[in-house]
């Protein structure tokens, strides 16, 4: 079992976003092209104490991937290896098995709500020992290696390692274990919520719908929703995992999750619905005929999370992502206790959780989490929102409503629009930039601009820096209009915008949010010239 020292030339595209490399499946399976990516983190993080976390959402090319990755792990001097059976590992999963097992890091194979198979998405990225995505000084470290590589570290003539179950292996002086994917994972749940309670109220009426999108999630909601609480089978939709996802879009919305929210429709719908995305990290919740968005769901959690065990000592701050609605705000408000506004990517939540200064934060992108762990969790959202359903003995539409009531509601809506030219979508960011001195004051339509700026976000914990991070267009009546351009997709750029306006009067808090945001709406049209920009005149989705 020789290890080998391999030449080999940069690939110029290996910068990391902000939920590391991705690319489609092709990319990856040329030459050299994981391989170089692979070497890079070794290089730039070392092996630290010498144990690994390994695993992945199971999409096509997830099996070849982790052989590599093994492979290279044994020639680059680790000792350990930890990797879910079947290859198998959800992001918080992976997240939780780093601060389990004090490990120096983990590597995760998802592109979480892309698409998968063999025309579809892959992705890499590097955790760090806290259980959270690497931080810019790390992933930027990792690109400039990548640019300057000339070799990287494989041991050649070995079997694969067998995945399927659990049992322990030697590879060049390397242990590798197969671990339970799932096992850890849902022992921590069973410490944070209340699991008595939840099982009495599926035993006296609350029905559910679960709906994994054959991604990740299946395994552990079969093992926590119907193993351990006791819902029947049949309360899980599509939780087989498949290399493809089952040819669907793993993406927790209205748009994608078509089945499940015809299932929550009409009166005799499951009372509580919801999904998760490819690799467990995201969430939808849904109520009967009732949908939950993501920046109402955190802003419940927080208003609520007294109510649940492992939150019960209180909550010593929040957080949100900037395009996240103000919802949350208005909770931190009530209760006397900050409400940090970050950059999007979950990275940036990672600093105020290891200084104790938040214990919930979400984004609007359907994520959600808590110091539990260092990534979003979707099963975790699902079992709050559970345990919420059974101590309140109220259904999912009577909560948020009441809610409202309490702290006004937030209108929101995100509209976007996917696959444009990215240098369009870039010029027309360019532009709304060189006017954000002269908008302040104006009116767009109805409405007038009192405030205009280009997001940049001074860490609180070490105080690092990030600028441009989306243009956020203040209005009057607390309305808001951010615009950013998303590193998530692999193909051209996704202009994202994301409108916002708060409605205090109940009788008025019934609208649908494209009613009610429609003056909002169409000033963000007309105030970025999206049509001339990107030359689409309306957006691909709308959330």
């Amino acid at each position: 079992m020789p290890i080998r020292t391999i030449p080999t030339t940069p690939f110029d595209d290996q910068r990391p976003g902000t939920s590391g490399l991705r690319k489609r499946v092709s990319r990856f399976q040329e030459p050299r092209y994981l391989e170089n990516f692979v070497q890079s983190i070794f290089d730039t993080v070392g092996t630290g104490n010498g144990r690994l976390i390994l695993g992945g959402d199971g999409r096509f090319h997830n099996r070849e991937a982790i052989q590599t990755i093994l492979r290279m792990a044994a020639a680059n001097g680790f000792r350990e290896v930890l990797v879910g059976a079947g290859g198998l590992l959800s992001t918080p999963a992976a997240s939780c098995l780093i601060r389990h097992h004090h490990a120096h890091g983990g590597i995760i194979l998802s592109a979480s709500h892309n698409p998968g198979g063999p025309e579809g998405d892959f992705g890499i990225k590097f955790n760090t020992a806290n259980g959270g995505p690497a931080p810019e000084t790390v992933t930027e470290a990792i690109y400039a290696r990548s640019k300057e590589i000339d070799a990287y570290r494989i041991v050649e003539g070995t079997d694969d390692i067998p995945l399927e179950r659990r049992a322990e292996h030697r590879l060049e002086g390397m242990r590798v274990e197969v671990i339970d994917p799932v096992e850890t994972y849902a022992t921590l749940m069973e410490s944070l919520f209340d699991f008595d309670r939840i099982r009495d109220a599926l035993k006296g009426g609350l029905s559910l719908r679960f709906d994994a999108m054959h991604a990740v999630t299946g395994p552990y909601a079969r093992e926590i929703l119907v193993r351990r609480l006791g819902a029947p089978e049949e309360s899980l939709l599509h939780a087989t995992p498949l290399p493809d996802f089952g040819g669907g879009h793993p993406d927790p919305n209205q748009a994608h999750a078509r089945e499940l929210m015809a299932i929550m429709q009409g009166a005799d719908a499951p009372a509580f619905g919801a999904a998760s995305d490819g690799d467990g990290d995201r969430n939808m919740i849904l109520g009967r005929n009732f949908f939950v968005t993501p920046s109402d769901s955190l802003a419940v959690l927080a208003a609520n999370a007294h109510l649940v065990p492992g939150y019960a000592d209180g909550l010593p701050g929040v957080a949100r992502s900037m395009p996240t609605s103000r919802a949350v705000d208005r909770v931190a408000e009530r209760m006397g206790i900050p409400c940090y506004e970050t950059p999007t990517g979950w990275k940036f939540f990672g600093n105020l959780l290891d200084a104790g200064r938040i214990r919930l934060c979400g984004e609007e992108s359907f994520g959600t989490s808590s110091d539990h762990v260092r990534e979003k969790d979707g099963l975790w959202a699902v079992l709050f929102w559970l345990d919420l359903l059974a101590a309140r003995n109220e259904g999912v539409e009577a909560i948020v409503r009441a809610h409202w009531r309490e702290y006004g509601r937030n209108y929101y809506t995100r509209h976007d629009y996917e696959g444009v030219d990215a240098d369009g979508a870039r010029a027309l960011m360019e532009a709304l930039r060189e006017r954000l001195p002269e908008l302040p004051g104006q009116r767009l339509g109805e409405l007038e601009v009192v405030s205009a700026d280009d997001f940049a976000y001074t860490d609180p914990v070490d105080g690092s820096t990030s600028r441009n991070q989306g243009i956020r267009i203040g209005l009057e009546r607390e309305g808001r209009i951010v615009y950013r351009l998303s590193g998530t997709g692999t193909v051209g750029a996704t202009l994202r915008v994301y409108i916002e306006g708060v409605e205090e009067d109940p009788a008025r808090q019934d609208r649908d949010p494209q009613q009610a945001l429609a003056g909002e709406i169409a000033a963000a049209r007309e105030l970025a010239r999206i049509e001339h920009f990107t030359g689409r005149s309306a957006p691909s989705v709308v959330t």
